[in-house]
This record gives structure tokens, C-alpha cells and sequence, in this order.
């Protein structure tokens, strides 16, 4: 069966605080994403007699409140054909790991019990799932127990996010941004609950408290016969989900024809895998249970063959950078206005790669598109050299043009002829250097420096990646498999750009 892929982020949570926020939250996963299960967090911080704050829940007669909100707005907008599933966060004792509940209904209430098979107990007969996520963390403090598990009540977990990857605790993407829950540690990792024989689903998603869908925390694809809260269901309940660090890239992965989640009764078994990335494919890891199989090496395989004349690629351009707030205190955010024109060119797809509020995408036809993007300071400290990354804003695109012409991107009002050739080599990063020139002389008068790190250091800059075509970011691969023992297979796709995806595994009994 061919299914569709359809994208979400899956734990964005909005607070007791925040909940009349709830339909700008909505507006902006609308802009971003196919459907959306909302996880409502009714936990804040509580002040001790001693002024020590502890999180605890909010007290029943409010959260019931926000619940009731929550149901009456996600009853509106599937009835305006949206689907949107009512959720909540568990945590409970903090002994069993941290947890999200989702209902296909819109009909049943939260229940907060201390323990995980307390909480799987109170759902009985009623379909609901409960997604373990930043798994990775120690036990008995909001990391996972395997011991305690469900594979029916939680089909699937969440191993990589804001917090970081879980799937195990040696990989290269670490658990290194929230001091207070980390290190993370092998005992309670994903790799810990495949050794225990459990079927796990794997997907992604960010752990977002201010804005829902962000990019760089990565989201989940769900494999669906259509868009309806019960062709999704279907596919939370059957696995069929992955997972991405950043950028969308595809995945089709099956054994003897049974798609990522699924169970194989064979002896003989054929692997086949498509991917599209979203940049080029560096290496396809394929896994038997936590162990490397085989490694299908992609670089190396396209750099050398010849482009065509009319060749497709993508790339990926980002936005923002700009003023250090140390010395330009008053500038914290950026309005941008551009166009890219493909001219004879056709544009084929946009990915959307926004990580705050304050972004637009129109006026998309065969050739072209306009947009307006809202960039922002870091969110630590202000400055370029602060502890967390720059934050961006930007878009994938896919182009079918000449190899020897040219896109033109308008940016602020100012034309950007970008040539396929060039950039099908190497990236190019664009600084606004009249803007900067002007912002320092406005404001610190006529500068003299030896060298330009003065302007340079603080001009809003926007970033052309190189294009990638699509031998680069397309991968075909089929193995056969003897058959053994009951085991199972996994994929894990790296691109050079450093994004990775994640599969379920598919499950296999030797005949």
C-alpha cells in the first residue's frame, strides 16, 4: 500500500499560563505542519515556605479548566477538517520517565497518577497512547523505565528533541542542553528497551515551550492511507512513524514489503530503502537490533558523474545573524522581505524552516515565491559567541533549472543573481553591508578600523547553501537477508549537512 507521509511536531507544550496562547500556537502549526497533537503541560514551578521552587501540577478546578478549553477548540477545528488530537503531559513520580497522552477521541479526561502502570491501568478500553520522551535520562529522575513498559499504551517513544538523542549514550548528538535534567545515560536509552525484545516505534519531536514546530528540534512523519484522525491512529498503533533531527528527509524503508513498524514471519527477506534527503546523503546505516549491519556509503558515489543541462536540485538558504546586543542594545529582531524567481526555471517544492512566530510564505505559483521572515537574537545571551546556537529562519527549496543559468533572489528590496553552477559547487554567504555601514555610522559616527570586523561582525547576513542535485540527495538500496533468528531492522540516515533520520525498526520471525 502506498501511504502518505504527513509531518508534526508532537510535543510542543503549551503551559496553564500560556493557554490563551493556544490559537496563535495553532496558527503557526497550520503554516508548518499536516495534523497536530497538542500536548497540554499543567506543571509550574511552586514556591516552597523556604522560597525554594519545586515543579508540581496546578491545582484540579485549573487544569480542568484548560482542559475544557482545549477540548472545545480541538472539536472546532476537526470539524473544520483539521486533525488535531487533545493531549497532556505525564510525569507522575518522576520513577517510570516523563510521558505524553494522546486520545484519538475528543471525550476523556487527564488522570495523574504517581506511577506508569497506574496511568496505563486508567485507560483501559480507551484509545490512548502514551509516548515516553528525553528517555535517556537517569533513572528514577524522569528517565525512562524499561521494566515498567507498555508496548501496546506506548507503541513508539520520542528519542531525539530539544533536549537532545536518546537513542543511545555515545552518539554524536548528546543531551548537553538542559544542565538541570542531564548527563544522560545508557541504562534508560532506546537501545536498552530493543535488547529487552519490546516493539518500539521511533520518532522525533521538540519539546518546545515557546513555539510549536520548531525546526531545529527536529519532528516526527507518520506513515497514513490519508489525512484523517483515524488513518493517523492507524499508524501510531501500527509504528509506522520516524523521526528527523532538523530538515525533512524522506524515508522508505520496507522488509518484503512491509513498511517500518511492521512484522516479517520469513526465512528469506528482501530490504529495500528509498531516501530523499533534503541536502546530499552522506551514509545510510542499516542496524540488526543496536548493531551496525552494513553501512551504505553514498558519498563518493555522485560528485564525479556529469550534472545534465537541466538538472533538479535543492538547497537550503538561511537568514538572520546581525547586531551583537552589547553594542546595538536596542535591536533584537529583523523584518525581511525577498522573492526568489526561478525564471525560466521551475520551482518544485518549499520546505518551511522556521523556529519562531513572525514567518510567511505566499504568493507560490510554478516560478517563484515572496515571503516575509522575522529573525531573532540568540535566545541566551544575545550575542554570536553565547552558549546557544544562532537562531535562523529560512527555506529548503527544489529547482529544475539550466546548469549554466541563474535564480535571482530579491531580498529588502535588492537583487541577488545566483548561479546554478557556482553554487552547485560551493555556498555563498550575502551580507546587508549598506545597512550595517549605515546602522554604524547613525550611530557611532565615521569608523576607521585596518579591518572590517566592526561591520562585519554585526551585519545581518543570509546564507545560499550549496545546491545540492539529485544524484546527491537520492538513494536506492535493496539487500537480501538469510533469515536466522527473530531479530529486527533499523535505518539511520545521515546527511553531509549533518541531519539524521531515524526509522522504526521492522520486526522479524524467522519461519
Amino acid at each position: 500500500m502506498k501511504y502518505k507521509k504527513l509531518w508534526t511536531d508532537m510535543h510542543s507544550n503549551l503551559h496553564h499560563e500560556q493557554i490563551n496562547d493556544l490559537p496563535h500556537w495553532y496558527d503557526q502549526i497550520k503554516k508548518t505542519m499536516d495534523f497536530w497533537p497538542f500536548a497540554y503541560y499543567p506543571f509550574y514551578m511552586k514556591m516552597t515556605s523556604s522560597g525554594l521552587a519545586v515543579e508540581d501540577i496546578h491545582e484540579d478546578k485549573d487544569i480542568q479548566k484548560d482542559w475544557e478549553y482545549i477540548r472545545t477548540f480541538t472539536k472546532e477545528k476537526n470539524a473544520e477538517g483539521f486533525p488535531m488530537f487533545m493531549g497532556y503531559e505525564w510525569q507522575g513520580s518522576g520513577k517510570d520517565g516523563d510521558h505524553n497522552v494522546f486520545f484519538l477521541d475528543n471525550e476523556q479526561e487527564m488522570h495523574h497518577p504517581l506511577r506508569y502502570e497506574e496511568l496505563v491501568k486508567s485507560y483501559e478500553g480507551v484509545s490512548a497512547i502514551g509516548i515516553p520522551h528525553h528517555i535517556a535520562y537517569q533513572l528514577g529522575s524522569r528517565g525512562k523505565n524499561w521494566e515498567t513498559h507498555n508496548e501496546t499504551f506506548s507503541p513508539f517513544v520520542e528519542i531525539y528533541s530539544s533536549h537532545g538523542c536518546s537513542e543511545s549514550d555515545d552518539g554524536p548528538l548528546d543531551m548537553n542542553r538542559h544542565i538541570h535534567m542531564g548527563p544522560r545515560t545508557g541504562e534508560t536509552s532506546l537501545e536498552r528497551g530493543i535488547e529487552k525484545g519490546y516493539h518500539l516505534g521511533i520518532m522525533a519531536a521538540g519539546d518546545n515551550h515557546g513555539v510549536p514546530g520548531v525546526f531545529e528540534h527536529g519532528s516526527m512523519c507518520v506513515l497514513a492511507k490519508d489525512n484523517s484522525k483515524e488513518a493517523i491512529w492507524d499508524a501510531f498503533i501500527n509504528r509506522r512513524v520516524y523521526g528527523v533531527s532538523q530538515s525533512r528527509i524522506g524515508v522508505d524503508f520496507t522488509i518484503n514489503d512491509i513498511p517500518m513498524g511492521g512484522e516479517v514471519i520469513t526465512d528469506q527477506a528482501v530490504l529495500k530503502m528509498h531516501i530523499e534527503g533534503s541536502d546530499a546523503i552522506d551514509r545510510v546505516e542499516i542496524l540488526k537490533g543496536n548493531i551496525l549491519d552494513e553501512m551504505v556509503v553514498h558519498s563518493g558515489t555522485w560528485e564525479l558523474k556529469e550534472i545534465p543541462q537541466t538538472v533538479r536540485f535543492k538547497f537550503h538558504i538561511e537568514f538572520g545573524w546581525g547586531p551583537d546586543t552589547r553594542v546595538y542594545k536596542d535591536i533584537f529582531q529583523k523584518l525581511w522581505h525577498g522573492k526568489l524567481d526561478c525564471g525560466n526555471g521551475k520551482l518544485l517544492s518549499i520546505e518551511k524552516c522556521w523556529n519562531n512566530f513572525g514567518q510567511e510564505l505566499y504568493n507560490v505559483d510554478e516560478h517563484s515565491c515572496e515571503f516575509d521572515l522575522t529573525t531573532y537574537k540568540s535566545t541566551a545571551s544575545g550575542k554570536w559567541m553565547g552558549p546557544s546556537n544562532v537562531t535562523t529562519e529560512g527555506f529548503i527549496f527544489e529547482v529544475e533549472a539550466e546548469k549554466d543559468g541563474y535564480i535571482t533572489l530579491m531580498i529588502d528590496g535588492k537583487e541577488y543573481k545566483l548561479s546554478v553552477e557556482e553554487l552547485l559547487k560551493h555556498s555563498k554567504v550575502f551580507a546587508l553591508w549598506d545597512d550595517i555601514q549605515q546602522l554604524t555610522k547613525d550611530t557611532w559616527g565615521d569608523i576607521e578600523h585596518y579591518r572590517d570586523d566592526p561591520w562585519w561582525h554585526n551585519a545581518y547576513k543570509f546564507k545560499v547553501h550549496r545546491f545540492a542535485w539529485e544524484e546527491a540527495y537520492t538513494l536506492d538500496y535493496q539487500k537480501e537477508i538469510q533469515v536466522e533468528e527473530d531479530c529486527c531492522y533499523r535505518l539511520r540516515v545521515w546527511q553531509k549537512n549533518g541531519d539524521c533520520a531515524w526509522s522504526s525498526p521492522i520486526y522479524i520471525r524467522k519461519k
